[in-house]
């Protein structure tokens, strides 16, 4: 077990940095914006591509965002059940959801996105939009983020299999949203 749980040690600290880069997307995209509005109306000015690359930032912060908002425990649930379990009930379900669900569909859904950027990639398609980016980088946004979000699936269930042994105490309380 404690191998299993330097594995899921070393998938945090990679899911970690990728947070903090998701975290700087969103400054820099917000730059990206309001830069190209002042040229657009100041200097009646404007490319496509500083339009996509807001776009493709975007994407890169959702799809491997999703990796670091479940590693911090901040992912959305369905609370019809979960808040009336117990720690252990909880762990249990978060074990049995991230096995049975999380993990199966993030890794057919990246099967079935590969051919989708593997095609663009071999053809080099870029964007038909006048001055538009290369597409392909983006498109591996998508089975990208799903694998580091099955990844991190992998790491959740190993930390519960060893919260529910009593090798290790895990944070893994869900807090109600205040909305």
């Amino acid at each position: 077990m404690r191998y299993l749980l330097s594995i899921s040690a070393a998938i945090d600290r990679v899911n970690e940095k990728i947070g903090y880069v998701c975290n700087l997307l969103v400054l820099l995209s917000c730059v990206v914006s309001a830069g190209n509005a002042m040229i657009r109306y100041a200097f009646d000015d404007s490319s496509n591509s500083w339009l996509e690359l807001q776009w493709y930032m975007f994407a890169v912060l959702v799809m491997f965002g999703a990796s670091y908002t479940f590693k911090r425990n901040e992912h959305v649930r369905v609370e019809i059940f979960y808040l009336f379990l117990s720690e252990r009930g909880q762990l249990w379900l978060d074990l049995i959801g991230t096995l049975l669900l999380l993990i199966p569909a993030c890794l057919l859904l990246c099967y079935l996105s590969w051919p989708f950027f593997y095609q663009s990639y071999l053809t080099g398609e870029i964007s038909s939009n006048a001055g538009g980016l290369l597409r392909w980088p983006i498109k591996f946004v998508i089975p990208g983020g799903l694998f580091m979000l099955a990844l991190q699936g992998v790491s959740e269930v190993i930390k519960r299999v060893a919260a529910l042994q009593g090798r290790v105490v895990i944070d893994a309380k869900y807090e109600r949203p205040t909305q």
